[in-house]
């Protein structure tokens, strides 16, 4: 997929950066301790992504929002948002199935049908008037459930604030989404046009529903790298259901 190799051009590109924040390991005692308390060993490599992804939020991303929210109205918007879930729920479905949730996954199989169907491919919400609420599933959190750790913290180029274990699970769901490989059916051209536009329209929603929240926690910000890690931590940690006595400032990365 060439999203993809994009992605992995971008890291290349940045590896020179990359290796010499890495060279700048904590020397002091204190900063030893600091680091391995945040379980952040990665911290200078993940400063250096973080200003690349910052970035080219402030040069295309951002701007690009802006003008998606402008152009087009609340329900439209919506309507999109709703589309981009349905498209997910085959992989939410998977990763149910893979927790032993086997109740979560029927309820997942049973939105998927109703706003499928009678919800014009997922165009309108249906399925929560029917008391099938969205159930939540990736890779990430299947891995969770198996037992293993999530690893240190890790920021990766486009995707943001992650660990070593959902990092794979990404990569997982992303592959294991069926709709490229439905589309390649029809050619290599049609396959590159579905990858594009999802991953640009899934892109550009999650940034919306996050613009001014995100705005916000960066205005108010001493430090807006060690912020965000610890408000992904924080988001992370509930969705995985992990009791954390730290409730400060809450924001809501939609998977």
């Amino acid at each position: 997929m060439r999203i993809h190799r994009f992605v992995l051009a971008l890291a290349f590109l940045s590896l020179p950066s990359l290796l010499a924040a890495c060279a700048e390991v904590p020397k002091s005692p204190e900063a030893q301790a600091e680091a391995l308390e945040a379980n952040d060993p990665l911290e200078a490599m993940n400063r250096v992504t973080f200003d690349v992804n910052d970035f080219l939020d402030r040069l295309l991303i951002k701007p690009l929002t802006e003008l998606y929210r402008f152009v087009l109205p609340d329900a439209v918007r919506e309507r999109i948002a709703n589309v981009l879930f349905n498209m997910d729920e085959p992989v939410i479905f998977a990763n149910n199935l893979l927790q032993g949730e086997i109740s979560h996954a029927g309820i997942t199989a049973g939105r998927f049908v109703v706003n499928t169907t009678v919800g014009a491919a997922g165009i309108f919400e249906v399925a929560d008037s029917l008391n099938l609420p969205k159930q939540r599933g990736d890779f990430g959190q299947t891995l969770s459930v198996w037992g293993v750790g999530s690893g240190p913290y890790l920021v990766l180029p486009l995707f943001g604030p992650s660990n070593f274990r959902d990092a794979f699970g990404l990569g997982v769901d992303m592959v294991a989404s069926p709709w490229q490989w439905i589309a390649a059916r029809g050619g290599r051209a049609v396959k590159n046009e579905v990858v594009y536009s999802s991953f640009g329209a899934d892109g550009l929603t999650q940034r919306e529903e996050t613009l001014d929240d995100y705005d916000a926690l960066k205005t108010g910000a001493l430090d807006f790298y060690a912020e965000m890690r610890s408000v992904y931590r924080q988001y992370r940690d509930k969705q995985l259901g992990i009791q954390n006595p730290d409730m400060s400032p809450s924001f809501d990365f939609r998977e």
